[in-house]
């Protein structure tokens, strides 16, 4: 019996998945065109910052070109619905942050359909796992997290944050301390988190809590200065910075970005993807690409990252109803 090649197994793959299309021949080989990683968020955030180097590394080892496309939007379901509904032929891909996992659960609070649903994708690595972290201006005058609080509390609704939109990945975190805090601070929703750190660093809003490599260098110009972080140990890029939980908040959040593909994707193409992504974490040129911008490489493997985000789904399910509806 003949050895059968990635092309004919990813033809019969898609006979084997009902006649799914697959715009990938038998006479061609994958990937045989440009890819486009699809990040569901503008320039400037952390899924940008991690997607633009991996998608470099991942060119070299593909032979072919792939190219980053921002789709931002509706907190970054139109980019991921995007690639939840292409052609699960390994030329769209995408790479998300972990507000995938509570889109379609706070669409559900707000009695609307979802964009997409977390089953039309399938987790390939995760690339970094960075606990938030809340950032003000330079010039404000809290110099820790329960002076922040302080201040909320003494003017309640006076204060305001911003984020990349609802029930995202700086909006879920917030919400988390407000509880915590007892503390009720103003909420401004942007298209990202380029746009989002830009409306602090101009006065419009008074705080925020985003990923570190959003920040980093903005905090090292002595513009911002970051007052606590969502983990719990200590922060690389942020070594001095205490936790919310050494302040006495018992809150713990995780913003992390993933490569993901179409859900009906072909194996072949699913274990040639992870291979890549493997090696790409492994590229000490990407490694400190990322780990300078503020987001140190914490590589997790197909098998462990889709029993993580199933995990990851489950509390933030619960934490978005706590939520409840976005005035």
């Amino acid at each position: 019996m003949k050895t059968l090649t990635l092309q004919r197994c990813i033809v019969l793959a898609g006979i084997m998945l009902g006649g799914l299309p697959v715009a990938v021949h038998a006479d061609d080989a994958w990937p045989s065109r440009t890819i486009a990683m699809v990040v569901p968020f503008p320039p400037g955030g952390v899924a940008d910052t991690v997607a633009r180097p991996v998608a470099q590394a991942m060119s070299r080892e593909l032979r072919q070109t792939v190219i980053v496309e921002n789709k931002a939007g509706a907190g970054g379901a139109i980019g991921m619905a995007q690639v939840a509904k292409a052609a699960p032929d390994g030329y769209t891909v995408l790479m998300s942050l972990s507000s995938l996992t509570t889109i379609p659960e706070a669409d559900k609070i707000l009695g609307r359909q979802s964009m997409f649903q977390l089953s039309q994708l399938k987790p390939i690595a995760r690339f970094t796992a960075d606990p938030t972290v809340l950032v003000v201006r330079a010039d404000s005058p809290w110099q820790t997290v329960k002076d922040f609080v302080a201040a909320a509390r003494s003017k309640p609704g006076a204060y305001s944050y911003s984020s990349s939109g609802n029930y995202g990945t700086m909006h879920v975190p917030m919400e988390m301390l407000k509880a915590s805090a007892n503390i009720r601070v103003l909420h401004v929703p942007y298209t990202g988190a380029g746009p989002a750190v830009m409306g602090l660093l101009s006065g419009q809003v008074d705080a925020i809590s985003t990923g570190p490599a959003s920040v980093v260098q903005h905090i090292k110009a002595g513009k911002l200065r970051a007052l606590a972080h969502w983990g719990n140990a200590p922060l690389a890029s942020l070594p001095n910075v205490p936790s919310l939980k050494e302040a006495g908040y018992p809150v713990e959040y995780a913003q992390w970005s993933g490569l993901f593909v179409p859900a009906a994707t072909p194996e072949p193409i699913v274990a040639r993807l992870r291979e890549v992504a493997r090696k790409v974490a492994d590229d000490p040129a990407v490694r400190n690409t990322i780990g300078t911008a503020g987001s140190p490489i914490l590589y997790m493997d197909t098998p462990e990252f889709q029993a993580y985000v199933a995990d990851d789904a489950k509390k933030m399910k619960d934490v978005v109803q706590k939520i409840g509806k976005v005035e």
